[in-house]
């Protein structure tokens, strides 16, 4: 009995026409679509992604039922319409996949190196003072994705990255004080930027404007962004639509962003 029950099995098998294409093609589909969820992982798309799945379930769990011919039809009237808000719907997301299928010049940026770079040390020597006199700060590293629509919203200075300097722009005093500072190439091309704005939610009442913009910058490019809490004095790093690490300790600051300007795969996971 187990024999021909094994030999039932082998022979179910052999009649399986499983060519090289179809694997092919089923291991192609599996990754457009592991791809996909990748993509809006940690992202607004994915309560979006899950609204369109209920939604969907549910026309389709109505239009099953014998008789409702004029919903059917009215389904099957919107159903292209539909199709073509994907991309709207998903504007960010698809944005962000282009953008990462188009950067070029990730394996020479300046940071790519074993020791810490002379501007993340002046980052972290400044952080460090302004969690301590619990001022407030918003500084954006770029990376692949220009950053100069936002450079030209802000006063252009091109100078080198110190602890002085940092010290001064985010002075609560100064005229430059509200807004982001960005770093380009080793050098400080602007301050008072005007960044972008989340629309996502903030679970921590305790965050602010400075933490939305931060992560509102996270959404439209790959820059990683350092923000100083000016009520509480806390670190936190926003990068690809999410923050990273909050309440990092400012002394570790420097090793850090070496670690997330220098290894993409940093960027996979988070912290909290």
């Amino acid at each position: 009995m187990d024999g021909l029950s094994l030999n039932n099995i082998l022979d179910s098998l052999n009649q399986l026409e499983l060519d090289w294409i179809g694997v092919l093609d089923i291991v192609l589909v599996t990754a457009v679509i592991f791809s996909g969820f990748m993509l809006i992982r940690g992202t607004r798309g994915v309560q979006v992604l899950r609204g369109l799945v209920v939604i969907t379930l549910g026309v389709v769990l109505l239009a099953s039922f014998p008789g409702l011919t004029g919903f059917r039809s009215l389904v099957n009237a919107i159903l292209p319409v539909l199709l073509l808000s994907f991309p709207i719907i998903f504007q960010p997301e698809l944005r962000r996949a282009l953008e990462q299928v188009g950067r070029s010049g990730q394996y020479f940026r300046f940071f790519r190196r074993h020791e810490i770079s002379p501007v993340v040390t002046a980052v972290k020597e400044a952080c460090l003072r302004l969690s301590q006199r619990r001022h407030g700060a918003l500084i954006t590293f770029e990376r692949d994705t220009g950053l100069q629509e936002y450079i030209d919203t802000g006063i252009l200075i091109q100078a080198q990255v110190s602890p002085e300097l940092l010290l001064t722009i985010f002075n609560k005093h100064t005229e430059l004080h509200d807004g982001a500072v960005i770093i380009r190439n080793e050098k400080l091309a602007a301050a008072a930027c005007v960044i972008p704005l989340s629309t996502s939610s903030l679970s921590d009442r305790q965050m602010g404007l400075r933490h939305r913009a931060a992560l509102g910058i996270s959404e439209v490019s790959d820059a990683v962004t350092v923000v100083v809490s000016e009520e509480t004095g806390q670190v936190s790093i926003t990068q690809n639509g999410r923050f990273i690490i909050r309440r990092l300790e400012p002394s570790r600051l420097d090793e850090v962003l070496h670690t997330l300007l220098t290894d993409s795969a940093a960027f996979k996971g988070g912290q909290t």
